[in-house]
């Protein structure tokens, strides 16, 4: 098993940063699109905006921003009910979409964003983030056990579930 490699706090004065969606830069988020062979392990962004504009109190959308251009887009969940029915109590956060263009990935820009969201999680008082990821060929299970998420053995809807311990990472 590998070390897990720290997840670095965000610094406010890079050029790269997380950003809301708006009007001005929807066309840019919109466009992102991770590459081919990854279309099937990630939504597109267009359908987490909507799911955004449905779920509005616990959707947190961001923009991931480099200079003028957009690189890419990230989605929090925030205290939601995980399972309900199981146990009301279960309130959790965590990454729900991250899409990096296919044309800037493994250049760091996942790595920033996971950090910048668990950063926002720490702020809102979160002690863990959760993260799911489908399994199989392709899957992006290496990038997140590298950044120390490990699987609880649950599934949701098919995919991996895994938790980061935000009090140690």
């Amino acid at each position: 098993m590998s070390t897990p490699t720290p997840i670095p706090t965000p610094t406010p004065s890079s050029a790269l940063r997380l950003e809301p969606v708006t009007p001005d830069n929807f066309d840019a988020v919109c466009a992102v699109s991770v590459r081919p062979d990854q279309a099937h392990l990630v939504a597109p962004v267009v359908k987490s905006l909507a799911e955004a504009y449905v779920h509005e109190g616990t959707a947190w959308p961001r923009a991931i921003v480099d200079g003028d251009e957009v690189v890419g887009f990230v989605m929090a969940f925030l205290d939601i009910a995980w399972n309900a029915a199981a146990d009301p109590r279960d309130i959790r956060s965590g990454l729900w979409r991250l899409n990096i263009s296919a044309a800037h990935q493994s250049k760091g820009y996942g790595r920033f964003a996971v950090a910048a969201v668990t950063a926002e999680l720490r702020r809102r008082g979160a002690s863990r983030a959760y993260v799911t990821w489908e399994p199989g060929p392709g899957s992006p299970e290496p990038f997140y056990l590298g950044l120390g998420f490990h699987p609880t053995g649950e599934e949701s809807a098919g995919q991996t579930v895994a938790v980061l311990d935000l009090q140690t990472a």
